[in-house]
């Protein structure tokens, strides 16, 4: 195991968060990324239904990134359902290892990725990950990984965490992890029927708090899944953000992420700011096809008053 550098990140970093794609990604994704300067992107899956070419077009994008898989990205693969339904011959192609082939050290999930010019290190939580504290899809998570259950997942994703060289970590799943609230409007909330629920995911919860009694200092974990567009109504958004032991919990899922307009055309990016490896800023923006800042979401001032939780 390397030895963990005990150093903070001393200047500011900016890092974007790309929520669920759900096959909006274009070339001018990466011009904008560039334009507004970017150290680090993290991109939380469901990238499309087994979306190859999507993925491949992120792993080439040469931003520094950290990508996991979502449940879309097995969405053939995993399930009974989706086998009945797919497309391809699966005798022939395994479209899930070709993501996993082409995205390499990027993916993290059960993995961690160094950026010690950067001072942190990325942890992927449960790749492929459908949410909820029920142990889903047995056969895939055996078959891919050799998990047979949440407590072995639980233990991977720690196993990954302990190899991190950097003190400051940022914990990236495809959903939330477990007690971030159980309203339906909460980050990981259950917004269908029945109402209401936490429906994170437990394993990475443990992993991050068996890591943070160890020392490490956990500014920021992200994630997607659940939309913020609720399903049970429309007059509100799920709540985004989550603040609780010094980590800032930012779900970047604003699907649908790319919006057309008569003559323009808008796609968001939630961004981070970690200045000294602390979150100090957090907002969603929407930019151009001219790659200006149409509007701007403020999630998060370090010195407003503090989030719920």
């Amino acid at each position: 195991m390397n030895t963990p550098e005990l150093s903070s990140p001393s200047k500011s970093l900016t890092l974007a968060v790309v929520g669920d794609v759900h096959d909006q990604w274009e070339a001018q994704d990466e011009r904008a990324l560039k334009h507004l300067g970017v150290d680090l992107v993290l991109l939380v899956g469901d990238f499309g239904n087994e979306s190859v070419e999507v993925v491949e077009a992120i792993a080439h994008m040469s931003i520094p990134k950290a990508v996991i898989l979502g449940n879309h990205d097995a969405w053939y693969t995993a399930t009974e359902w989706g086998r009945q339904k797919c497309p391809y011959d699966r005798t022939k192609e395994d479209r899930v290892q070709r993501q996993l082939d082409l995205l390499g050290p990027t993916h993290v999930g059960y993995g961690v990725l160094d950026f010690p010019e950067l001072g942190i290190s990325v942890v992927g939580g449960r790749p492929f990950s459908w949410g909820g504290s029920e142990w889903k899809y047995e056969a895939f998570y055996r078959q891919r990984y050799q998990v047979h259950s949440m407590a072995e997942s639980t233990e991977r994703i720690i196993a990954a965490a302990a190899q991190a060289t950097q003190e400051n970590l940022i914990f990236i799943g495809h959903c939330g992890p477990f007690g971030l609230g159980d309203a339906p409007e909460d980050p990981c909330g259950r917004d269908w029927n029945p109402l209401g629920g936490d429906f994170g995911d437990p394993d990475l919860a443990e992993a991050i708090a068996h890591t943070r009694s160890l020392g490490k200092h956990i500014p920021l974990v992200t994630f997607g899944h659940m939309h913020h567009n609720l399903r049970h109504r429309r007059d509100r958004l799920r709540r985004p953000t989550h603040l609780q032991d010094g980590t800032f919990y930012l779900n970047a899922a604003a699907v649908p992420r790319i919006i057309e307009a008569e003559d323009d055309c808008f796609r968001n990016f939630s961004l981070v700011t970690l200045k000294d490896g602390v979150v100090s800023h957090a907002s969603m923006v929407w930019i151009n096809q001219d790659l200006g800042i149409k509007s701007k979401q403020v999630l998060y001032f370090a010195d407003a008053p503090a989030i719920a939780g």
